[in-house]
């Protein structure tokens, strides 16, 4: 097997999606895709959809999974989008998704017949279990911390985390989300992500290019455990615990954390359309 990596950067968001692949099999997944949101005008479109499935049909390939690494808070999943353009490829997360519905749907007061056993989704993901796309392998880690449900993939020797773990200069995310926990994202860095080998590649979730550097999305376990400036492997959980609430005091709300976050906890789906023809999401006055 030759594994390999497409990423699709989406600066409005900061976002990496990416396309994993068997060259000879052709076998694929899709991990986070983006569905583009304009919130001055409230307006959805799929350029981001769009290049990803003229790849997927340039290169003939066979998408089995789209993968989320969590509900994220600064974008829009594509994942729905994209799956009817891809028949047969089904979504996935990290069965903690549901603790994820139960709380969201507190926040945004969502009608009842809103589900919160994660049936949104074809597949929840369990820690430590295995899934095959074609000849591709995956592992599911369970990284929580950022959020109760991320995962991180491992395919081949190549980890996907997400918002656990950013580039060496970047760190890691946030930990102030509703049931967010910096002391689980210490465990999930420091103790699963750092007993990889070091040199398995690390496929971040994100890139602020901070400094004004060039994009950067690939790092290796090795790098990140003697040079992440928030967490190496020599940061104490003390330490990391006492930063990560401190800064995290400092940072505004995602831009699109609440719209996005009704869409991402049910797999991507918008509301269901009202009388009038017209689909809504609910922000909450505070």
């Amino acid at each position: 097997m030759r594994q390999i990596v497409r990423e699709f950067f989406d600066k409005a968001t900061w976002t990496l999606t990416y396309v994993v692949y068997d060259e000879e099999t052709r076998d694929a997944i899709v991990i986070d895709p983006v569905w583009d949101y304009d919130p001055t005008s409230s307006r959805m479109n799929t350029a981001s959809v769009d290049d990803l499935v003229s790849f997927v049909r340039d290169h003939q390939l066979k998408v089995h999974y789209i993968l989320e690494t969590h509900a994220h808070a600064d974008h829009f999943s594509g994942a729905q989008v994209l799956k009817e353009r891809l028949p047969g490829a089904k979504v996935g997360i990290g069965s903690r998704i549901v603790d994820v519905q139960k709380i969201f749907q507190n926040v945004f007061n969502l009608e009842s017949d809103f589900e919160t056993d994660g049936s949104q989704f074809d597949v929840l993901l369990e820690d430590g279990a295995s899934l095959c796309a074609g000849s591709l392998a995956l592992q599911i880690l369970h990284t929580p911390g950022h959020t109760p449900a991320c995962s991180s993939y491992v395919i081949g020797e190549s980890v996907f985390t997400g918002d656990a773990l950013f580039m060496p200069d970047s760190g890691t995310g946030r930990c102030d989300f509703p049931l967010g926990s910096a002391e689980e994202l210490y465990k999930s860095v420091h103790t699963t992500l750092y007993a990889l080998p070091d040199h398995y590649k690390v496929y971040v979730g994100h890139d602020y290019m901070p400094g004004g550097r060039a994009l950067s999305f690939v790092s290796t376990i090795g790098e990140e455990k003697r040079k992440n400036i928030q967490l190496t492997m020599e940061t104490s959980k003390e330490q990391f615990v006492v930063f990560r609430e401190a800064r995290d005091k400092t940072l505004a709300a995602p831009r699109l954390l609440l719209p996005s976050v009704q869409v991402n906890i049910a797999a991507g789906c918008l509301p269901k359309p009202e009388t009038n023809g017209t689909r809504y999401l609910k922000i909450p006055v505070r």
